[in-house]
């Protein structure tokens, strides 16, 4: 059972009732990633288990904020703007993180291997969407967290649609300005946001759109496919996922 807090004493307080300590209540976490929508969950989940979260957008800003104070957690996603995450964790681990726990996250689960070998001390899969499944993995790598504190929740979480279509957009406009055929940041991106909307077939031709430039067309139509139909496609494809 999670710790309680104590209750505050003299008068007025007889009827308080004890109220439970959120599992990560007092830590901090550092979540580097790019895209709007697995930051809004990963916001909503810091949200409902008591961390406190800040965001990098890109390395560089990553380690802005690394230079000035030292979070306890450190999400670091694999494909970024300005460079591969694992270049960040193999910072961290060669140069000493302190007191912080640093894990990977990825919507390729291919990326475990290179973000283990540089340092990680986990990798978290997109979608990252279950509350209990994210306090399980950073309460297990935490030390010094009161005796009682266990995951809670069972429920998964829905960010806001809105952040997924900024995202479609964003990579839309990159595939109208990209040049010389396919680009690996691009294809990455619309990957692990299709993974972590639960959208098999935008994943399939992100996938794809490694092989060559029509393909990345093709790609892109697809995204200009979502963000016309907007919330309802999002809500269609969200309600055929398979049940877990």
């Amino acid at each position: 059972m999670p710790t309680a807090c104590a209750l505050p004493e003299g008068p007025g307080f007889a009827n308080i009732r004890q109220q439970q300590v959120l599992p990560l209540s007092g830590v901090t976490v550092l979540a580097v990633e790019d895209s709007r929508f697995a930051s809004e969950a990963l916001r909503l989940l810091c949200q409902r288990s008591g961390a406190r979260l800040r965001r990098a957008e890109t390395l560089a800003a990553a380690r802005h904020h690394l230079a000035v104070y030292r979070p306890d957690v450190v999400l670091v996603d694999l494909g970024l703007p300005d460079g591969n995450g694992v270049d960040l964790i193999r910072e961290l681990a060669k140069n000493g993180a302190g007191a912080s726990v640093v894990l990977a996250i990825s919507g390729d689960p291919d990326g475990w291997s290179a973000a283990m070998r540089a340092g990680a001390a986990g990798f978290l899969e997109k979608p990252v969407d279950s509350l209990a499944r994210f306090q399980q993995v950073i309460l297990g790598h935490l030390t010094g967290q009161p005796p009682g504190a266990a995951a809670v929740g069972a429920q998964r979480i829905q960010p806001d649609r809105q952040a997924l279509r900024d995202d479609l957009i964003h990579a839309a406009n990159l595939i109208e300005t990209a040049c010389d055929g396919p680009q690996q940041y691009i294809v990455d991106f619309v990957r692990g946001v299709a993974r972590s909307a639960h959208d098999p077939a935008l994943e399939g031709a992100a996938v794809h759109a490694h092989t060559s430039a029509e393909a990345l067309a093709g790609l892109g139509r697809v995204l200009q496919q979502r963000i016309r139909h907007g919330g309802d496609l999002f809500d269609r494809v969200a309600s055929e996922k398979p049940c877990q």
